[in-house]
This record gives C-alpha cells, structure tokens and sequence, in this order.
C-alpha cells in the first residue's frame, strides 16, 4: 500500500519489535503509520515513563483503523498490556505450597470449582487440610491460615489452586523449552513474551516444575479497550462483527455495516450432528474425513485444543488417513500447511482459524509451491520451465478440487462465541468458490456441558437414540446458537461491568500521564516544588495545630519532629508558640521562610541550571514512584471490593469512592517526597585526578569544570535515585 500512497503523496511508517527510538519517531511522524496493537500500546506506556518531551516518539492520537477489530476490540478487549519491573523473589513459597496443593487437589471434596465462571474456592474441609499441610512443610507460621500477617501465603495458595484446577497443559498453555508458554484461545498461537499476571504463571511454573521466573510489579498498564478508545475517531474491519454490533455500539460507539461478499457465496452450510459423548462424535468426524478424502475433497477440521488436534490426528493415523496438523506446537509450519490445505485429497488438522492470515487457495498456493520447492535452483531456463510445470500442475488441482466440490470445513466442537465457529466456516467459499462446512457436536463438550442443560442427554436417551447414532435437525442448530448467544451476552456484561472499574483507573492514569507531560515541558519547575512546599506546611499545622485552639493544645512536639523529618530543620517552635499573637497561620508562615532560606542557600551552592535540573528529576522520578504504589493499592482494593455488596452497598461506588481517597493520598505523599527529597539534596563533584607537579589552586569543584554538570546528570537518570544525602 505505501507504494500507493507514496503516488498520492502521502509518506507511510512501519511499528516493528525492537527498532530504535529515532526510527520510531520517524515511522510515528509519517501520514499513515502500520503496526500491530502490542506495539502501539507498549509505545504509549513507554513514551509517558519517559523524562524528556524530546525523547518521546508518538505524536497526538487522531485516527486508528483497526484490522480483525472483533479480535482486537472484543476477544482482546480485557487484554492488559503491563510494564514491569522485579519484584521481591519468591519462588521458593511457590514451589512450596504447589507440593502442598498438588496432594490436596486428589481430595475432591477439599474445593469447590465452577467452570462457567472459571472460580474455584476451598471448602472448610479444604482450608483444616491446607493449613495441616502446610504447617508440616514449614510454611505456616503462628496462628491460623486467615490471619492477617498470613494474607500472602493465602494468596498463593489461591494462585496455586487455580493452576491445578483451571488451567490444563496443551489447552491454555505449553511447556516448551523449559518454559510455560500460555497458548491464545482465540487463534490457538503461542503468546510468546506474554504472562499470566498477579502470580498465576509462577504458579503453573511451579505445578510443571520448570524455573520459577522472578514476581514482577506494574510500573504502567493500559487494555487495548482503553488505549484505542484514546483515539478521538476510530474505525476497523473484519468478516465477523455482526453477531457483536450492540457491543461495539454500546462499548465504542461504532456502528456496523455488512459489505456484500465480491461473488456470491456458493458455501453449502450442512445442519449440527448431535452425538451422546466425544468417542462416538469423533467416529463420526473420521467416518466422514475418510469419506470426503475419497473423492478428492481438501478438508479443514477446526478443533478448540492443541490435546483435541493431536487426539484426533492419533485416530487418523491408526485409520491410516494421510494429514497434517497446525497447532501451537508446529507454528513454524503454520504458512507452508495452510498454503497447501487446498491441494486435492489434503487433510488439515488446526486449531482455532482466526487471523492465519495465509489464504487457502483451491489446488494449492502458487507461490507458497514455487518459494518452497525452487528454493535453491538460481535464476535461469531451468528454474522458468520448472515454474510454468508448477503452475500447470496448480491450475489442473484447482480444476480438479472444484470438480470434487471445494474445501470442506469440518467442525469438532461449538466455540462460547458465534465468531469463532463463523471464522473457521469463512475458509471455504471464498471468492464464489464452492464449499462446505458441517459441526459435529457431543452432549460431553464444553459448551454443552457447562451451559447447555442437564436434561439434555435423558431426553435424547428417553427418545431412543442409541450409541453411534446423530440426530441432525435445524431446530438442534438454532437452539444451539440461542445457547451460544447466551453466552456472548453474559460475557458482554462481564466485560461491560469489568470496564466500569477499569475507567476509574482510566480517569485517573489520563490525569497523571496529562500532568506528567506539563511537567516535562516546564523549563523552570522551581514553582511547583515551591507550591508543594506550601501545601506540605499548611498541612502539617492544620494536623498539629487545631483550628481556634488554645496554644496549650498545640502540638508543638509533634510538628517539631514532623518539620524535622520532611525538611531536615531545627527550628525553635517551642519559643514561637509562646510569643505573643502567633496563630497557626504566623507558624506556618515562620517554617516557609525557614524552609525557603535554606532551600535558597542549596540552590546558590549547586548553581541555578543544576538546581533546576535536579528539581525537575526530584519531580518526575516521585511521581513515577507514587503511581507505581498506587496501582497496587487499587489491584489490592479491586480483589476485595466485591465483599462490601454483602453491607448492602453498591462495590463499583464503593470502588469510585475508595480510589478518590487512595489518588488524593497519593497527591500528598507525592508532595511530601518532593519536599523531603529537595530539602536533603547534595551534589556530589566528580573526582578530580591530582597532578602532583600542577598548581593545586587551580583544583576546585566548580559547576564551570567541564563534565560536572554532565556527572551529576548520569547519577540522575530515570531508573537511578537520585544522588541525595542527609547533611
């Protein structure tokens, strides 16, 4: 497309993984800019931790266009993408209480687990075994489980218990290489970098027994909901919407509006097949793939796991059916396999469809052909002759595939979401071709068994329906995507009450980033530390000095100690409250023009371009540091919030409430930090190498000797505290 654009004199910039900061600046200040959602939203956390307007690389938002918008706006939507930094190491604790879980989760009746809503708690007999268990291992200290100072080790054994019961190896994750990979379950690819948050992946690091990689802290998060809803007009593209058009009304705004296909679709869509358990289903899914295979037809069989894929492809190969398979663990392969899943007679085995990206071409991908087999035959007659064969040879496959009636989608399972089933029964029939596509459905699957009912299978048993037998009806498939709508709508109301809180946190991350970047672009920041020395002062007279108070009841101790701790002065308080006519107000005016002399007298010390420059580190590194503290205290509030529903009182109000209170005390230790680190500020000079035979008067710490300036700047860059030392 830059070709194009380039003609209609519009420049173009490309985002990718780990390009330099001046090439980023570069690509963002083009017209149009590509990239993928991960690197826009890590651009943005990045670019507002950083100390100098210069150094930042997006320009204001204007116009996003998103493509696969319903994976990205929808099935992403509560997607976080967190910047972290070390936390404490705790992985011995981990391993620990796995050992110590691992024995309780054979006791069924020790917990208690609700797969629709992905929950598991323990029981009272559970939590007598836990704590016995983890009494004998070392890990409980004095008191019971519950107490207060034992409120980390619950943590982890509710993390840990979560890893055993929910989370199973090869559906939501792979242990490769040493390390858990967590597995999309929407495109079925390995999320290679990404991490389960809160403890949950050292959890499973630990049930696998591989390397229990170092906690992390947030330092900056943002979900792509929020970070795209920044965009002042947003707009996307995708094959699959509809079934979402009152969320993305509702959500962003946005209408949706079908485009006709290019040709008319030609796709035959066959009626649900409904079996009693999995074994007979997946009979029948290798009874019809023989059949299909037979006359020559490609076949593309869908399946929800990486265990479901590899499953099936074992039937197979005991049935001597010739296939591949494209799952997370062959994602190499991923482009060569889809390519030639059009070929005559080819089968294909893959989980989830969405966004391959490759397309499957009927009689096979010409190009994908001639890259993969004239790799290493040069240029020349030879190579010319051997591609016009391997184009004769595709356009006689595609004649012959045509002929047998096109790609043949194969469902093994319904997805939770319409989309899903909707995106793997798109890859046949496209562009006018023929196609079809048929879902084979058991009353043991997921979606049955979790959402569907309980009477389901008596009925079908009480109507005489025997083993191996399939009941196809297209009121079964309509009452299955009433089942299937059902759950998009509690899903869309989970995301849409999750959403509620997290614009708390919205609110307030685009108050910090906007007051963040004002203090990077003020030059001269020196009336800002000022202003919060005065807000520091005020508050702490009005703390020790009651208003209309006698100066007997004063607390002249304790605003003495106070003084003394934030700005490092001596001051005789005590003499002052006893002359005649001082007020809270003379008191507090006394302490500025205390505070302010000696912050003078280290200014006229440092120099005036140093001091401003420290000041305006002392800033931003507290800010930083503050809101970093602040985030987990609302991570902390947002778990337990939902308890204060059994007061009779409404938790998302409660939550607006509690954050208020948290941001407005984040405001003032902010402040106090400021002032206290400003107050205690030292310059120390570089060292200065002696020449023994030079004329030592001409040695001096002075801010005009080259490189001092340049030394005190090193030992306040972002990641480093700042050089500061108590006189």
């Amino acid at each position: 497309m830059g070709r194009l654009y380039e003609f209609l004199g519009l420049t173009t910039g490309v985002i990718v993984p780990n390009m330099p900061d001046d090439a980023r600046r570069q690509a963002y200040a083009a017209d149009i800019t590509y990239g993928t959602n991960n690197e826009f939203g890590f651009d943005y956390l990045r670019d507002n931790m950083k100390y100098h307007l210069n150094e930042m690389v997006q320009r204001p938002f204007h116009h996003a266009i998103v493509d696969e918008v319903d994976s990205i706006l929808i099935d992403e939507a509560r997607t976080p993408l967190i910047i972290s930094g070390p936390a404490e190491d705790s992985s011995d604790l981990y391993r620990a209480v796995d050992a110590v879980v691992n024995e309780l989760v054979r006791d069924e009746t020790a917990y208690e687990k609700d797969e629709k809503f992905r929950t598991v708690i323990l029981t009272d007999s559970g939590s007598e075994q836990v704590e016995e268990l983890l009494r004998a291992a070392g890990v409980l200290g004095e008191g019971g489980l519950y107490d207060l100072h034992h409120v980390a080790v619950v943590h982890h054994v509710q993390q840990s218990l979560r890893a055993h019961t929910l989370f199973a190896r090869d559906v939501d994750y792979i242990v490769r290489g040493g390390k858990v990979v967590i597995i999309d379950e929407f495109t079925g690819r390995m999320m290679e970098g990404r991490r389960y948050s809160d403890g949950l992946h050292q959890a499973l690091e630990a049930k696998e027994h591989v390397e229990v990689q170092q906690e992390n802290q947030t330092l900056a998060s943002i979900t792509f909901q929020n970070f795209f809803r920044l965009y002042p007009r947003l707009s996307g593209m995708t094959g699959t919407a509809m079934t979402e058009a009152d969320e993305f009304a509702e959500i962003y705004n946005l209408d949706v509006v079908a485009i006709p296909t290019n040709r008319p679709v030609s796709r035959k869509d066959e009626d649900d097949e409904i079996y009693l358990t999995e074994a007979e289903k997946f009979g029948a899914v290798v009874t019809l793939i023989r059949a299909v295979h037979e006359r020559g037809q490609p076949i593309l069989v869908g399946t929800t796991s990486i265990e479901k894929s590899e499953a099936l492809s074992d039937l197979l190969t005991r049935e001597k059916v010739p296939h591949n398979v494209l799952n997370a663990r062959f994602h190499e392969k991923e482009a060569g396999i889809v390519a030639q899943a059009g070929a005559p007679g080819a089968i294909t085995i893959a989980t989830n469809m969405a966004g391959r990206g490759t397309d499957i071409k009927l009689g096979g991908n010409v190009e994908m052909l001639i890259a993969q087999e004239l790799d290493d035959v040069p240029e020349g007659p030879e190579r010319d002759a051997a591609e016009q064969a391997i184009r004769a040879r595709v356009a006689r496959d595609h004649e012959i595939v045509r002929e047998a009636g096109g790609l043949y989608v194969i469902g093994t399972e319904r997805h939770e979401s319409r989309r899903i089933d909707n995106q793997l029964r798109g890859r046949a029939g496209r562009q006018g071709d023929p196609g079809n596509s048929r879902f084979f459905i058991s009353l043991q699957d997921d979606l049955m068994r979790i959402f569907g009912s309980d009477r389901m299978s008596g009925m079908f048993q009480k109507m005489g329906m025997k083993e191996g037998e399939a009941i196809v009806h297209p009121w079964l498939s309509k009452a299955l995507e009433r089942a299937q709508k059902k759950v998009e709508a509690r899903n869309f109301d989970m995301r849409k009450n999750t959403l509620k809180y997290d614009d708390v946190m919205n609110d307030q991350r685009k108050e910090v980033y906007t007051q963040r970047r004002e203090f990077m672009a003020t030059e001269d920041v020196s009336t800002i530390v000022a202003d919060a020395q005065d807000d520091v002062i005020d508050m702490l007279v009005s703390q020790h000095i009651p208003e209309k108070a006698f100066a007997e009841q004063w607390n002249i101790e304790g605003l003495s100690q106070e003084v003394s701790r934030i700005f490092a002065l001596d001051l005789p308080l005590a003499d002052w409250s006893r002359e005649d006519g001082m007020d809270a107000e003379g008191m507090a005016g006394r302490i500025s023009q205390a505070a302010t002399q000696a912050q003078a007298a280290r200014a006229a010390n440092i120099g005036p371009e140093l001091m401003r420059f420290i000041e305006k580190q002392v800033l931003l590194t507290t800010y930083d540091a503050v809101w970093k503290e602040h985030l987990h205290a609302l991570d902390q509030l947002r778990q337990g919030i939902g308890l204060r529903a059994y007061g009779q009182k409404d938790p998302l109000n409660e939550y607006k409430h509690e954050a208020f209170t948290l941001f407005t005390f984040m405001l003032e230790e902010m402040r106090q930090r400021v002032v206290s680190l400003m107050a205690r500020v030292e310059v120390t000079p570089p060292p200065v190498a002696v020449d023994p035979f030079a004329d030592t008067a001409a040695i001096h710490a002075d801010p005009e000797v080259p490189g001092f300036a340049a030394n005190t700047a090193a030992e306040l860059t972002p990641g480093a505290s700042p050089v500061m030392a108590t006189p």
